[in-house]
């Protein structure tokens, strides 16, 4: 494996990258990661301004575009910009998602249907418009979630939609590997950086989240955390992995609380 690449000494290498999700978290550090190697990448995000602003801070020839990934036609539209922008795509990361917790009694039929298109739909429907820039020579990475494994209470649909996404993977890469294009699905433990302080989700839908699992025997306060810096340098290594190689599945847990290295002395 290739661990590291410093941005502009091998230009040959370069590739284009579209990260969907590309607006914080994982999609984020994964473009700065990418970004640093010295490949190009393409942000997608439904809400623009955020992919926009992740896109200034990297700097040309790096670019944003919005896309809801569970919209037929807001996908068409995004592809179709990124072709006029840059014919060949080297890779494509599946990133973004929808998690919220919820019951069956309580979440509204809208809901179900956002988040089936979001985390199933979305990347099936990436995938097949990114067939064309791939050019018979790529990588689509799909990003699964721990979910499938552990189930976590009052996430029954996104772990559905994750166990799903995983078959949907399985089962690709093997119908377009003679064409030359690889599908690896990347299981992710839970994850943080500097810039996600706590819960993303509204106090007393997180308080009955955790006491819920709590009930069924998943305590979060003693489950370890990777970074998702760690985790970016994962997704660098199945990048780059030789042409006489295939990764189908891998599976990232955290294995110890992360501990950010300490500050030089002055």
């Amino acid at each position: 494996f290739r661990f590291a690449r410093k941005a502009g000494t091998d230009t040959a290498m370069a590739k284009t990258i579209i990260i969907t999700g590309g607006g914080e978290g994982l999609g984020r550090v994964l473009g700065q990661r990418f970004a640093a190697d010295g490949d190009r990448v393409v942000l997608l995000g439904r809400t623009l301004a955020k992919v926009e602003a992740v896109a200034a801070e990297l700097g040309a020839p790096h670019f944003a575009v919005r896309c809801d990934v569970g919209d037929v036609a807001s996908v068409r539209e995004a592809f179709a910009e990124i072709a006029a922008r840059s014919p060949k795509v080297d890779v494509l990361i599946n990133n973004a998602a929808s998690y919220d917790p919820f019951t069956l009694a309580e979440v509204s039929e809208e809901k179900v249907v956002q988040m089936i298109n979001t985390n199933l739909t979305g990347p099936i429907l990436c995938s097949r418009a990114v067939l064309p820039l791939l050019q018979n020579a790529g990588r689509i990475i799909n990003v699964s979630s721990e979910s499938v494994r552990v189930k976590f209470a009052m996430q029954w649909l996104y772990t559905a939609t994750k166990a799903g996404l995983e078959s949907a993977s399985e089962l690709l890469d093997r119908e377009l590997a003679p064409e030359g294009v690889r599908v690896c699905l990347i299981r992710c433990g839970q994850m943080w950086d500097e810039t996600k302080g706590g819960s993303s989700f509204p106090p007393e839908l997180a308080q009955r989240f955790f006491v819920a699992n709590l009930k069924a025997g998943v305590d979060f306060r003693n489950r370890p955390l990777s970074h998702y810096r760690s985790v970016a340098q994962i997704f660098r290594q199945v990048i780059d992995t030789p042409l006489d190689l295939n990764i189908s599945h891998i599976d990232i847990n955290g294995d110890r609380p992360y501990a950010p290295p300490a500050a030089p002395e002055a």
